[in-house]
C-alpha cells in the first residue's frame, strides 16, 4: 500500500497535537486497513482529541480486527465512532471493553432514543418477566450497565453530531434524564427478584408479598426536571405503600420496600465487572441521611406540613416520578404540589433561599472557586436559583410558571412577564453554553465533574469538542464574560426586593378580579376603592405585555401604595406615569427589576402630590430612581453649561425662557426625590436648591440682555440674592428675594435708567412659571414695596449713608451676588460689607432691633395663628434662630472675618467658636433650625402648596411625618416633636437675645 499523505502540517490542520506520533500510528492504522487517504483523515477533524481517536482505533483493531475492518467499510459508522472516541475516553474505553455495543453507531435513524424505547430495552436487558428480572443478579446488573452505556453512545451520537450542541442540549439532557430513569426501573426489576429470590441473600420475602409492594421513585433535581448531565448523582426519593388487595399492610410495605431500595441503589452504584453508572442519592429524603430511606405517603405529609425547611420545598421544585409505581407517584405529586407552591409564603422564606445560595457559594474550596462551572459566581446554580427562586415566588398564584425544567421556566417566567425577554433570553444562552462545557467535561472521562481544566491540552481538547472556541484561549476568555455576565443578571433578579414583597402577600391579594376586592383596598388604605379598582383595569386589562406585567407587578405595588399616606393619589399618580412610560421598553421593566425602583416609586407618589404632578411633566424621571447618584443635585457648571446651550438653540427669548423653566422643575423634582427618599440631607437639598434658582436666573437674565431690543450697552447690571437665597438656604416653595442694582457706563443715565427698569420688567415676565411659580420678591429692596424697582450703585450707596435703619442692614447680611457683570456684582459687596458690617453699633440701635422682633411677630403673623406652629415667625423655629445670629454679626463681625457669612448656620457655628453662645444652646438652635426647614419643606412636598403653618388636621400631619421618615402612626409624634423642639428653642433665644447678647464679650 503507497504511503499515505501525512505531512505535519496537514495533520497539524485536522487537529492533531502529538504531529510525529500521530504520524505513525496512522500509517499502522492504514496497514490494518483503515482508510488514510488525504479525504478520510479528514474525518479526523470532527473529533475534540484526534490523538485519544486515533489510538483507540488502533487498540481496537489490535483485539477485533474483523470488527474494525466492518467498520473502516461504513463511513457512517466510521465518522460516528472517531467523534464519540474523540469526545469521551470513557465511552472509548467501554467500546473497548464491549467492541460490539459499537453497533449502535451504525445505526440508520440518528434520533435520540425515546424514554418508552429506552425503558423496554433495559426491561429486556434482564429479562423482566412480571415485574421481575428473570437474570441472576451479576447477570442483570451488569447486562442493565451495559444496555445503559448503550443508551448512552446513541445519545452521544446525536450530540457530536449536532452542528452545534447547543442547539440539541434540552433534548440530550431529556433524553439522559429518561435513561436513567429507565435504569432506576430495570434496577428495580432486579431488586424485586433479588429479595423473593428463595436461595438469596438474607432478608428474603414471599414473592407475592414483594409483587403486593407499591414502590414509587421520585425523581429530584435535574433528573426530576428532565435535565439529567452525563454523569450526575441522582437524586431519589422513595415512597411506599401496600397494593389495596394485598395481605400485607403499609408497615410491612415499608419494611420490604427498604429492601428493595437497598438493593436497587447498589445495582446501579456499587462496584462490579461492569463499572457503576452513577450514585443514587436519597438524600434529599425528610431527615436527610438521618431519616428513614422509604417513607408513605401519609409519613411524607406529615413531615412537609410540620417540620420541613425552606431549602427541602426549593428541592422539591422539580420532583416527577421516574420509576416503580405510577400512579403511587402521581399521588405524591398531586399531594405534595400543592406544599411546594405555597411554600414562598413562609416567613422570611425569600431570605432563606438567598441565604442558602451565598453558604453554597462560601463553601467552595477557595483553590476551585475560580474553576467551578456549576457553584461559583457566574455557574449554573446563579441561574438555576435565580429561576427556582423566581417560579416559587411567583408560582404560588400563576400555575403558569409551575414548571420543572430551567429553560422552560425561564419561557413561562418571562411569559407571564416576571422578568424580561431579554433576561430570559440571555439566561437560556449563558445555561445553555455552561452546560455544554460540563456535559463535555464530563463525557471525557465519564465521571462527575465541574470544575474548568487549566491546562492548555485539555482547554484546547475542550475547545473543540464544545464548539463554542477556536482555541482554548478564546474559550476561557468566553467562559469568563458569561461569568461575569450571569453574576450580574443574578445578582440583579436574585435579590431585588419585589421577592420578598411578593412572596409576603397571600393568596386574595395576588388576585385582583375577585368580588372581594374593593373591600380588600378599604381594608388596607384606599378611601376610593371604586377609582382604585377603576385604575387597576385600565392598568390590566388586554393580553398586551405590559397588562401582564402590570398584573404581575400591582399586587405588591398597592400593598405598598397602601403603606403611604395617600395610597388613593399614588395609584392615580402611577396609572399616569404607567400611560406615560408603559410602552417604553425599560420603564416596567426597571419597576419589576430594579433593586428598591418600585418600593421607592409607591413612597414617593403616595406620598409627596408635589412629585406626583412634577413626574406627570417628567415622566422619564422615574428612572432616577434606580440610582442615588442620580438624585443628587446637579453641579452649577453642568447646569449653566445646559443653559447657555438652550440660549444659543433658541432665536426667540419666549421659548428659551419656557426651556431654562423646563430645567428648573426638571432638577427641584430631582431634588424633591432625594429628599422625601433620604438620598441628601436637608443643607444638600438646600444648596441644590439654591443653585438652580440662580441658574435660572442668571440664565433668563443673559437672554434679556442679548435682546437686540434692549439698548444696555450703556449699563452694567446685577442681581442681589436676599434672605435664604442670599444664604444658600432654600427650600422648597421659598420665595427668591432678590433686589436689583444696575451702573451707567456712559454719560446717558436716562437711557440706562430705562434700559435697567426693562430687564427688571422683562425678567418678571420671563420667569412666570404656573407649573412651579419662581416668586422674584423685591421687598427688601430700600424702602421696601414703595422704594425704585431699581436703582444705581450710587443711589443705593447714598441711601444708605443717610437713610438705611438698622432693619435694612440687618437684611444685609444675607446679600450675595447671583447673577449680573461681576465687577458691580463686587462693589456691591463691598458696599453692602460697609454697611451691614458696622464699626460699632450702640444700644439703641440693639434696642431697636429687639423691637422690630417683637413687632414682627405681633403683626407679620397670620391673623389667628398660632405662634407656636409657624415655622418661619413662630416662637422657636427659624425667625428666631435668625434674628439670633444675625444679631451677633451686627455686633462683631467687623472685627470677626469668621461671623461674614450670609449662611446662618456658619453664623451660628462661628458665634459658638467664639463664645458669643454656649455648645448646648448652639446645638438646640442649630437643631430648630433643621428641623423647622425640614418640616417646611415637607408642608410643601405633601401638599404642593407653600405654607408656613404646621396644620393641625391629622391626616396633613400624617403626610408630613411621613415625608420625615416617621413610622405610620406618627402625626402625633411629629406635632409633639416640633413643639418640644420649638419650646426649647425658644427658651434658649429669649435668654440670648433678649437678656445677655449685648452682653457677650
Amino acid at each position: 500500500m503507497p504511503r499515505p499523505a501525512t505531512g505535519l502540517s496537514v495533520l497539524a490542520r485536522i487537529g492533531f497535537a502529538e504531529l510525529t506520533a500521530a504520524r505513525t500510528l496512522i500509517e499502522q492504522l492504514g496497514e490494518v486497513g483503515w482508510p488514510v487517504e488525504p479525504d478520510t483523515l479528514e474525518e479526523f477533524a470532527a473529533a475534540a482529541d484526534p490523538d485519544e481517536a486515533l489510538r483507540t482505533l488502533l487498540r481496537l483493531g489490535e483485539t477485533r480486527p474483523d470488527l474494525l475492518s466492518e467498520i473502516a467499510a461504513d463511513p457512517f459508522w466510521r465518522r460516528a465512532l472517531i467523534r464519540v472516541i474523540g469526545v469521551s475516553e470513557g465511552l472509548a474505553d467501554f467500546l473497548l471493553r464491549h467492541p460490539e455495543e459499537s453497533r449502535v453507531l451504525a445505526e440508520p435513524t440518528l434520533v435520540l432514543p425515546t424514554a418508552r424505547e429506552m425503558r423496554e430495552r433495559l426491561a429486556l436487558a434482564v429479562g423482566e418477566e412480571d415485574g421481575f428480572a428473570t437474570l441472576p443478579e451479576r447477570e442483570a446488573i451488569v447486562a442493565l450497565r451495559i444496555a445503559y452505556r448503550r443508551e448512552v453512545l446513541r445519545i452521544v451520537r446525536v450530540d457530536t453530531e449536532a452542528e452545534d450542541p447547543r442547539d440539541v442540549l434540552d433534548g440530550v439532557a431529556r433524553a439522559l434524564s429518561d435513561a436513567a430513569a429507565a435504569a432506576l426501573s430495570a434496577a428495580l426489576l432486579i431488586a424485586r427478584s433479588v429479595a423473593a429470590d428463595p436461595a438469596g441473600e438474607l432478608p428474603r420475602f414471599p414473592r407475592d408479598e414483594v409483587a403486593a409492594t407499591r414502590l414509587a421513585i421520585i425523581g429530584m433535581g435535574k433528573a426530576g426536571a428532565g435535565e439529567l448531565n452525563y454523569v450526575s448523582d441522582v437524586d431519589v426519593i422513595f415512597v411506599a405503600a401496600a397494593a389495596a388487595d394485598a395481605d400485607i399492610d403499609n408497615q410491612r410495605a415499608i419494611v420490604i420496600a427498604t429492601r428493595l431500595a437497598t438493593i436497587l441503589m447498589r445495582s446501579i452504584s456499587e462496584s462490579a465487572i461492569e463499572p457503576a453508572l452513577w450514585e443514587v442519592d436519597p438524600n434529599l429524603r425528610p431527615e436527610g441521611k438521618q431519616g428513614a430511606l422509604v417513607r408513605t405517603l401519609e409519613s411524607h405529609l406529615a413531615y412537609y406540613d410540620r417540620w420541613a425547611k425552606s431549602w427541602e420545598f426549593q428541592a422539591l421544585l422539580k420532583h416527577r416520578h421516574l420509576a416503580g409505581d405510577a400512579e403511587l407517584g402521581e399521588r405524591y405529586h398531586r399531594a405534595i404540589d400543592p406544599l411546594v407552591w405555597a411554600s414562598s409564603g413562609r416567613e422570611n422564606f425569600v431570605e432563606s433561599v438567598q441565604r442558602m445560595r451565598e453558604r453554597v457559594t462560601a463553601n467552595i474550596p477557595a483553590e476551585d472557586v475560580s474553576f467551578q462551572l456549576k457553584l461559583g459566581p457566574g455557574g449554573l446554580r446563579d441561574i438555576e436559583f435565580t429561576v427556582q427562586l423566581l417560579q416559587l415566588v411567583h408560582g404560588f398564584a400563576d400555575e403558569s410558571v409551575r414548571v420543572g425544567g430551567t429553560v422552560a421556566a425561564l419561557r413561562a417566567l418571562a411569559d407571564a412577564g416576571y422578568i424580561g425577554r431579554e433576561e430570559s433570553g440571555e439566561f437560556m444562552a449563558d445555561y445553555r453554553l455552561l452546560r455544554v462545557l460540563e456535559h463535555r467535561l464530563q463525557l471525557q472521562q465519564m465521571r462527575r465533574t465541574h470544575l474548568m481544566p487549566g491546562e492548555d491540552d485539555a482547554l484546547r481538547i475542550l475547545a473543540r469538542g464544545s464548539h463554542l472556541a477556536a482555541s482554548g484561549g478564546d474559550l476561557v476568555r468566553r467562559w469568563e464574560a458569561t461569568k461575569q455576565r450571569v453574576r450580574q443578571l443574578h445578582e440583579r433578579l436574585f435579590y431585588r426586593p419585589l421577592l420578598s414583597a411578593v412572596a409576603e402577600l397571600g393568596m386574595d391579594e395576588t388576585r385582583l378580579t375577585t368580588a372581594a376586592a374593593g373591600a380588600r383596598l378599604a381594608a388596607i388604605g384606599f378611601r376610593d376603592p371604586a377609582g382604585a379598582l377603576a385604575h387597576i383595569a385600565a392598568l390590566t386589562n388586554g393580553i398586551s405585555r405590559s397588562a401582564a406585567i402590570q398584573r404581575n407587578l400591582l399586587p405588591v405595588l398597592l400593598r405598598w401604595l397602601a403603606d403611604g399616606a395617600d395610597p388613593d393619589y399614588g395609584l392615580l399618580a402611577f396609572r399616569r406615569l404607567s400611560d406615560a412610560l408603559g410602552s417604553t421598553h425599560w420603564f416596567l421593566r426597571m419597576v419589576r427589576d430594579s433593586s428598591g425602583v418600585a418600593e421607592r416609586l409607591t413612597k414617593v407618589l403616595s406620598g409627596s402630590r408635589f412629585i406626583g404632578e412634577l413626574l406627570d411633566k417628567f415622566p422619564e424621571a422615574a428612572a432616577w430612581l434606580e440610582s442615588d447618584t442620580l438624585m443628587h443635585p446637579r453641579d452649577e457648571a453642568a447646569l449653566a453649561a445646559e443653559v447657555r446651550a438652550i440660549r444659543s438653540r433658541y432665536s426667540e427669548p419666549d421659548r428659551a425662557a419656557r426651556a431654562v423653566l423646563r430645567v428648573r422643575r426638571r432638577e427641584i423634582l430631582r431634588l424633591a426625590l432625594a429628599s422625601v427618599l433620604g438620598v441628601c440631607d436637608v443643607r444638600t437639598i438646600a444648596t441644590g436648591l439654591t443653585v438652580i434658582t440662580e441658574v435660572t436666573i442668571g440664565g433668563l437674565l443673559d437672554l434679556i440682555r442679548e435682546d437686540a431690543t434692549l439698548d444696555d450697552t450703556q449699563l452694567e447690571f446685577a442681581i442681589i440674592g436676599m434672605g435664604r437665597l442670599g444664604g444658600g438656604e432654600l427650600g422648597f416653595g421659598s420665595d427668591a428675594d432678590i433686589i436689583y442694582v444696575y451702573r451707567p457706563v456712559a454719560l446717558d443715565p436716562e437711557r440706562a435708567a430705562r434700559a435697567a427698569g426693562k430687564i427688571a420688567t422683562e425678567l418678571s415676565r420671563l420667569s412666570q412659571d404656573a407649573r412651579l411659580p419662581l416668586d422674584l420678591d423685591l421687598d427688601l429692596r430700600p424702602e421696601g414695596r414703595n422704594g425704585a424697582l431699581v436703582r444705581t450703585l450710587d443711589s443705593y450707596r447714598a441711601y444708605y449713608a443717610r437713610w438705611s435703619l438698622t432693619w435694612e442692614a440687618q437684611a444685609l447680611l444675607r446679600a450675595r451676588p447671583v447673577a449680573g457683570d461681576p465687577t458691580l456684582c463686587a462693589d456691591f459687596t463691598a458696599l453692602a460689607d460697609t454697611v451691614r458690617y458696622p464699626a460699632s453699633i450702640d444700644a439703641a440701635e440693639l434696642r431697636e432691633v429687639r423691637r422690630i422682633k417683637a413687632r414682627v411677630e405681633g403683626e407679620r403673623l397670620p391673623k389667628g395663628a398660632d405662634p407656636t406652629r409657624h415655622v418661619k415667625l413662630g416662637r422657636g423655629s427659624l425667625s428666631d434662630v435668625e434674628w439670633f445670629t444675625q444679631l451677633v454679626q451686627l455686633e462683631h463681625a467687623a472685627g470677626i472675618p469668621e461671623l461674614r457669612t450670609t449662611s446662618t448656620l456658619d453664623a451660628l457655628h462661628a458665634a459658638q467658636r467664639h463664645q458669643f453662645v454656649g455648645q448646648e444652646d448652639a446645638d438646640q438652635l442649630e437643631k430648630a433650625w433643621l428641623f423647622a426647614s425640614r418640616v417646611r419643606s415637607a408642608m410643601t412636598l405633601w401638599l404642593n402648596r407653600t405654607t408656613d403653618v404646621l396644620p393641625r388636621d391629622r391626616d396633613q400631619l400624617e403626610g408630613i411625618a411621613r415625608i420625615l421618615e416617621y413610622p405610620a402612626g406618627s402625626a402625633g409624634d411629629l406635632e409633639q416633636d416640633y413643639l418640644r423642639i420649638t419650646r426649647r428653642s425658644r427658651a434658649v433665644f429669649e435668654h440670648l437675645f433678649y437678656d445677655s447678647v449685648s452682653d457677650t464679650p
